[in-house]
Order: structure tokens, then sequence, then C-alpha cells
């Protein structure tokens, strides 16, 4: 089946909470363009810039720290060290709010937005947050920090208890913490139904599927993410919209049905 290029709908952005102060670096952060191992960007979009999956997760906290100790410039990386230091000596919760939570509000000022992520991962694998200190960061910190928790959880919860997170995410139309909530974590543990549901998200807010965890064993043999991916084709298709090329990404690894009639040649341009 040959599928004429289409152009991608429009991305949704949600508000990002925390945004104004994640983008002015310190002075003696060194930031060239390549160099942060949690968000790398590429051009998915002629119009916006995508984060790309984050590939440096698979690596050891102890790979991802030399990292930043490389790149971070004098100031920022006596911050961290501190910073890591403080979280491993006093893990857990003491008073209303622990020292090193203080420290994942600090991190995009502290370290630069180019390894803001970097540095509240390795805090929170240093505090060895389990569940319920990940659930309290992320429904009291912001869009960044929450950010943060959701790429953690592979990491630091071996078990599902932690995807009212995921789903509390999937629930947003906030394009970086869906790009965060369908990595491994999702992958493990989000049911089939809600997976499914998951991966019709990305497309509908033009998060690409890239992010999409495992979604190669996932989407093998779906039959039913088939049919949804076929039925939400053709609504585009008849409603004069192009279909994402995504979408028949994901269908061909589906190896089971062809989409409703009608969406081979999508149409029109987005509304």
């Amino acid at each position: 089946m040959t599928h004429p290029r289409t152009t991608p709908s429009a991305r949704t952005h949600g508000p990002q909470d925390g945004q104004a102060r994640e983008n002015t670096a310190p002075r003696d952060a060194q930031v060239p363009e390549d160099a942060n191992p949690l968000t790398t960007t590429n051009t998915h979009s002629a119009h916006t810039a995508q984060p790309t999956p984050d590939t440096a997760l698979a690596s050891s906290p102890a790979d991802l720290r030399r990292h930043l100790t490389t790149h971070l410039g004098p100031a920022a990386r006596t911050w961290l060290e501190h910073a890591l230091d403080e979280a491993a000596a006093h893990p857990g919760t003491h008073g209303p709010i622990s020292a090193w939570e203080l420290r994942l509000a600090e991190a995009g000022r502290r370290c630069g937005a180019a390894y803001a992520d970097a540095a509240r991962f390795l805090i929170l694998d240093a505090a060895r947050a389990g569940t319920d200190a990940l659930t309290r960061v992320y429904r009291q910190g912001t869009a960044d920090e929450r950010r943060a928790v959701l790429r953690a959880l592979p990491h630091l919860v071996s078990g599902p208890g932690a995807l009212p997170l995921v789903e509390d995410a999937l629930r947003t139309n906030d394009t970086r913490l869906l790009a965060a909530a369908v990595g491994p974590y999702a992958a493990r543990h989000l049911a089939p139904h809600d997976w499914r549901h998951a991966v019709l998200k990305c497309l509908f807010t033009g998060v690409p599927v890239d992010h999409v965890a495992d979604l190669p064993r996932r989407a093998h043999g779906d039959g039913e993410l088939a049919r949804m991916l076929g039925d939400y084709a053709a609504e585009r298709t008849a409603a004069g919209r192009t279909v994402p090329e995504d979408l028949y990404r994901v269908l061909a690894l589906t190896e089971s049905v062809t989409p409703a009639p009608g969406t081979d040649h999508p149409h029109g341009k987005e509304s």
C-alpha cells in the first residue's frame, strides 16, 4: 500500500509550568547544542522541534554523572555534587519537604535547561525515591519536575504502583509530559487498552511515535490497535484532514488489517 507524504498534524502544546526559569542557563554552564543526554532535539516537524527518545536513561547513573561532570561549569558542578551528597545522606521525607526536593526545583537555574533533566534524575536516584516520594514530587512539582519523575520511573519503581502518574500525564495535552509518559515504564506496565489509547493520544497531539518505548513488540499483531488506527484515519479523511504518517508506521507494525476504505489517499489540509 502506497501512501503519499502528508504534513503532520499541528502540535498542541500544553502550558509549561516553570518553563521560563529553565530558559536561561547560568553563566558557567557550558551548553553545546548536542550536549544534553536526556533531551536532544530533531526536526520532526518543519515548524516545531520535538525531543527525541531518551537514549541516555539506559545508561547507569554513574555514567550520567560523569557526563554532567564533564560538561557542567565549576559552579554548577559543585552545586550538583553537593545536591547528590545531600540526597544520598538524607533520603526519604524529612519534615514537610525534603532538602533534595528543593534541589529538584533549583536544577534548571543551577545547571541550565540543557542539563536540568539529567540533574533531577540523578537527585531522584541518589535519594532512592520510591513510589510515595515520586508521587509527592509529581503532584507538587512543575511540568519540568513531573517530566523528570516520569523519566525516572523505569529506574526507580519495579512494579506497577506508579501507573497513576503515567495515567495522569496521558490525560494532559502537554506534549513534553506525553512523550515522557510513553517511555519504558508504560511499555512494561500499561494495560493493552490504555496503551493503545496512549498511542492514539500521541498521534492526536503530534508527539512522534518514536517516543513510544517498545512500540514494535507491543504493536505486533495487535488487531484491535489496527482497527482503532483505521477508524481514526477514516475520521480524519472524512473531515478533509491529513492522516499523520506515523499512523501508517504503527499500522504496518500491527501486521493485521488494512485501514478503512478511503484512507489510502488522505487529502486536504489540517484545519
